[in-house]
């Protein structure tokens, strides 16, 4: 499974960022064989709005399943819904220890935005 993570550097040791659309990273992990990819999101995290829509564009084009991050805004999970990506919480942490924490079944699946969107 491709998982997605935003991350507030480029590799597996970097602090999870707790924002979901102004994320630094997106580090896109598979499940099964531990392979990463690093995506830059810088172009969103200086959005004026929008950027929890585009970051979810985004991941939804990279082919990911899941997500895992802080906080999910009502349009972040208006887009992610829309391409059957399953969101995540975690709290601070590696984005090591939330991978293994979503392996072993220890983080909560959101069904709605747990956050306020910053244009309400």
């Amino acid at each position: 499974m491709k998982i997605a993570i935003t991350a507030q550097g480029s590799e597996l040791s970097s602090e999870i960022d707790l924002r979901f659309g102004r994320a630094k990273w997106l580090i896109v992990v598979d499940s099964e064989t531990g392979d990463f990819e690093v995506h830059d999101n810088e172009l969103n995290l200086n959005a004026v709005q929008g950027a929890g829509i585009q970051t979810g564009r985004n991941i939804a084009n990279l082919g990911v399943e899941a997500v895992i991050t802080g906080n999910v805004g009502p349009n972040a999970f208006k887009t992610l819904n829309a391409a059957n990506v399953k969101m995540f919480l975690a709290e601070k942490q590696t984005v090591q220890e939330a991978i293994d924490s979503f392996k072993a079944g220890k983080l909560k699946e959101v069904k709605q935005a747990n956050v306020e969107g910053h244009w309400v």
